[in-house]
Order: structure tokens, then C-alpha cells, then sequence
């Protein structure tokens, strides 16, 4: 059964520069799974003097905490452009259930935003140093169905650009709504993505494809996967 994993970057990153990531994702499961690795467009941000990079919204304080400022409108509209992306996969004979929205940074941000405010139940999130980018009342607009999409959220104890206590916010926002996130802190991790993370984003990944109806049922007959 076919899968779409929607990779977001961080701020001044870009998709084709995180194209070694599937190399994360050789096991059979993923013999049929279509990636979608976007680069947000380019924008002066605040942080940097106004310098002008690819990044999905406007960054005015680093390190980001749990009570940095919210670019709302600007998430927002962003929000919608990865609605687009994932309705397209739908659209296209996609089940819901085998679509995942991951990112990084900024990236994990969004993605979490995106899940909280789409009004479907997805295959699930993956957040890597991330933190949400929505104001605490966003929550008024999360439909059921969203809170039933599963979370995993990874962050570095050692993160000086997304400080641990931002993603631990995060997670326990996330779980207050009643949402499936496990949250995985990892000791001496600065702000960047580790081999470690992304064999356990994979495996991750594999067991969710594998419990999906369409996968399971061919796990029976194929016992190695």
C-alpha cells in the first residue's frame, strides 16, 4: 500500500538538502512510499539582521522557549500550503492513515500545526527539536479527528536553539488534548539530527505503516517485513 512522508525543513535549510534521510528507510515497508521534501520560500528574518533565507514563517527570538512569540498569521498560512500538499497525496489514492507529517526545527513546528488544525485522522507526526508555533487557545479549533493522529516528538536535552523544555511544553500541550505522543528526550543532543534519531523515526514509522489494514494484511503473508 502506498505512503506519503512530507519532510519540513528547519529555517535556512531546504528540501533537496535533506534527500539522505531516506537513506534511513530501507526496509520493505517502505518499497512504495512517495516523499515530498519542499523548501519553504524565502524571507527576511528578524533574528538574523533581516537576512533573507528559506523558512516557513519569521523568527524573533532565539533560544525559542515555551513562551517565545507566536507568528501566528504567518504559521497559519503556512499551514494551509501543507494542507495543499497532503490533499494532493489524497487525492491521488492515498489513505490518510499512511500519510506522515515530520520535520525539523521550524520544520516540526509546522508540521505539528499542521496536524492539530487538518480535519482528518493522518497515518501520524514525527517532531524533531520542534515546539508548537500556535498560542494555547488554538486548541478551540482542533477537531476530534485530529487529536486522534499519533505523535513522536524527539529532542535533544541540549538543544540551545529549541530549548528541551519548549518540546517537553510542546508534548504535554499535545497530550492535554488528549492526542497518542510519546515524547523522547535525548541526553547531550544539541540542535541537530542524529543517526540515533532517525533509525528510531524509521522504525517508528514502520511499526505505524505495519499496524495500517492494508500493511498488516500483507505482513501475514510476508513475515519478513
Amino acid at each position: 500500500m502506498a505512503s506519503f512522508i512530507l519532510w519540513l525543513h528547519g529555517s535556512g535549510d531546504s528540501g533537496p538538502a535533506n534527500e539522505s534521510i531516506k537513506e534511513h528507510f530501507t526496509d520493505p515497508v517502505f518499497k512504495n512510499t512517495k516523499w515530498g521534501l519542499p523548501t519553504a520560500p524565502s524571507r527576511p528574518i528578524t533574528i538574523n539582521r533581516g537576512a533573507v533565507m528559506p523558512a516557513w514563517f519569521d523568527v524573533t527570538d532565539v533560544p525559542i522557549t515555551s513562551q517565545s512569540v507566536r507568528h501566528e498569521d504567518e504559521v497559519l498560512k503556512a499551514v494551509k500550503d501543507v494542507h495543499s500538499m497532503i490533499d494532493k497525496q489524497i487525492a491521488n489514492g492515498i489513505s490518510p492513515t499512511n500519510v506522515f507529517v515530520c520535520g525539523f526545527s521550524q520544520g516540526g513546528a509546522l508540521a505539528v500545526a499542521s496536524i492539530l488544525l487538518y480535519p482528518k485522522t493522518l497515518g501520524g507526526g514525527v517532531i524533531f527539536s520542534g515546539f508548537i508555533p500556535l498560542n494555547p487557545s488554538i486548541k478551540e479549533q482542533v477537531l476530534p479527528e485530529a487529536t486522534k493522529t499519533p505523535i513522536l516528538w524527539l529532542h535533544g536535552t541540549d538543544d540551545k536553539i529549541v530549548l528541551f523544555e519548549a518540546g517537553e511544553s510542546g508534548s504535554k500541550f499535545l497530550q492535554g488534548l488528549g492526542m497518542n505522543c510519546e515524547f523522547k528526550a535525548y541526553p547531550g543532543f544539541g540542535h541537530s539530527l542524529m543517526d540515533e534519531e532517525l533509525e528510531y523515526f524509521s522504525s517508528w514509522l514502520r511499526s505505524r505503516l505495519l499496524s495500517s489494514g492494508g500493511v498488516q494484511q500483507r505482513r501475514g503473508c510476508c513475515s519478513q517485513m
